[in-house]
């Protein structure tokens, strides 16, 4: 099985993944863009956000994500409280590396965090209706209004073939503090 490191841009944190991914999309929906533009103000952020606005991911199975140094470095964002996705943030350099939606099977990797030579070309958008008028896309892949019928039908092959497992993702240390924008 292939291993890909995903680094913070200091390199103090490290993800490595292992496998195929589930899919490579641009996300366009209106969280993952306030989400994007907020940690892109974070001091000494990197860029996350594509030049159009999408959040660039790659979908990778929770099973086959482990973080390979600098814990005690992640933190999670949330945009509320009650939110069932969070951010999660490597606070040495303020680097966003993945979007993990509490219940699902898979983490959303940024692709602003993969080797160029690794990261997948984008397969389909998502959410395009949170755009409407206000960007032209391209027709060279799928661009789906909500999430397309492929995607969908992608994660769900990707539990199956998981056992229709859950895993949690534990090494994330706590919350980014908003206020300080330091980890607390």
């Amino acid at each position: 099985m292939n291993t890909t490191r995903l680094d913070c841009a200091c390199g103090q944190a490290a993800l490595e993944i292992s496998g195929e991914h589930i899919v490579s999309v641009e996300c366009y929906c209106d969280s993952c863009r306030k989400a994007g533009a907020h940690l892109e103000s974070l001091p000494g952020a990197p860029v996350l956000l594509e030049q159009n606005g999408a959040t660039r991911c790659v979908l990778h199975r929770k099973d086959r994500v482990r973080c390979a140094r600098g814990a005690e470095l992640l933190r999670e964002y949330r945009l509320k409280p009650s939110a069932s996705t969070r951010r999660v943030v490597a606070t040495c350099c303020n680097t966003p590396m993945f979007m993990e939606f509490m219940s699902g099977h898979w983490l959303s990797l940024y692709g602003r965090r993969f080797p160029a030579e690794s990261l997948p070309p984008v397969e389909m958008r998502t959410m395009t209706r949170d755009v409407v008028g206000q960007l032209e896309l391209p027709d060279d892949v799928p661009n789906g209004k909500t999430q397309p019928l492929a995607f969908m039908l992608r994660l769900l092959v990707a539990w199956v073939r998981m056992g229709f497992r859950v895993p949690p993702i534990s090494f994330v240390q706590g919350a980014l503090d908003d206020q300080t924008n330091r980890a607390n």
